[in-house]
């Protein structure tokens, strides 16, 4: 048995969740694909798959293996491209990325054209979501994610710096006034963003002359999102924190206002994620590097040192 082919079929099957469309891409008939995989769990003395007429999952063993596999097949496909060049043979096969919402179709997707055409065998599976995702259960290769980080066995690299900016549609303004200090907002209608994760409302974290200042935002309407925070924003229905690469075009037509322009909400860092060892994939790396450009393009966006993602 040909162990790396054999690695090869089983991630591929796992990937397409299809013992067919795995076969249709090997260019195999699906009953020899059949007969590795169950070569493969006789050698290996364990089930991987569990099949039904309907259904195919991996089971614990499995899972663990795939994860293995996919480490494993990453690995000798750096070595490869260290040693052909990297211009020798196009990158191939799929990568699968998380990325918020906001960021996802602000930042992102307008430009996906670019990168598909620079690397057109790669597919890609991209999901925008703002969850807490299990990358190595889910077979997801990186994550974008925004904020402080939690202790987690995952690689996180500096992508860049999410800035923000109090912000609210002229009409408000005109019907409630102008906030001349921090003190002020407690006065106001604030659009609560809350978190879709646990529910608790995020508080507003202002860097002023005095240091920074916490401030517990109130109002009739609460939000999970950040598109939709900047949609009610619109519509005058209340002070609001927005990222600054959401609200640009809407500040500089006049549809929004800055308000307390000498007050500073605190900065975000965002971090791209992936399961340790999967960096070593060319496909991750140039995936990485194209997407710590478009950051680093965006001044809204851009890391605030000089530090290269690397």
């Amino acid at each position: 048995m040909d162990k790396v082919k054999a690695m090869q079929a089983f991630v591929r099957i796992v990937e397409a969740n299809s013992f067919s469309k795995a076969a249709e891409t090997l260019n195999l008939p699906r009953a020899a694909l059949s007969a590795a995989i169950k070569n493969l769990e006789g050698y290996l003395g364990a089930q991987l798959l569990q099949r039904t007429t309907r259904r195919l999952s991996l089971t614990p063993e499995g899972e663990r293996y795939y994860r293995q596999c996919a480490d494993i097949l990453a690995a000798i496909e750096a070595a490869e491209a260290d040693f052909l060049g990297e211009s020798a043979r196009p990158l191939h096969g799929k990568l699968r990325i998380d990325l918020p919402g906001s960021l996802g179709r602000a930042l992102v997707l307008p430009r996906i054209a670019a990168f598909r055409a620079a690397y057109p065998e790669l597919a890609l599976s991209i999901s925008l979501s703002d969850r807490l995702v299990d990358l190595t259960q889910e077979g997801i290769d990186c994550a974008v994610r925004v904020g402080a980080l939690q202790d987690s066995a995952l690689i996180a690299r500096p992508l860049g710096c999410m800035r923000f900016v109090l912000a609210a549609a002229p009409g408000y303004l005109a019907r409630r006034g102008k906030p001349a200090g921090v003190e002020d907002l407690a006065a106001h209608e604030g659009i609560v963003h809350f978190s879709g994760r646990t529910g608790r409302p995020f508080d507003w974290e202002l860097d002023t002359p005095d240091g920074t200042r916490k401030v517990a935002v109130g109002g009739a309407l609460a939000i999970n999102d950040a598109e939709a925070n900047l949609c009610c924003a619109l519509q005058g229905l209340g002070l609001a924190q927005l990222g600054r690469y959401q609200a640009r075009r809407h500040l500089e037509s006049g549809e929004l206002v800055e308000v307390l322009p000498g007050v500073r909400p605190t900065s975000m860092p965002v971090s791209l994620l992936y399961p340790r060892g999967r960096m070593a994939s060319p496909r991750l790396q140039v995936f990485a590097h194209w997407l710590a450009g478009l950051f680093a393009e965006d001044r809204d966006l851009a890391l605030e040192d000089d530090r290269k993602f690397r």
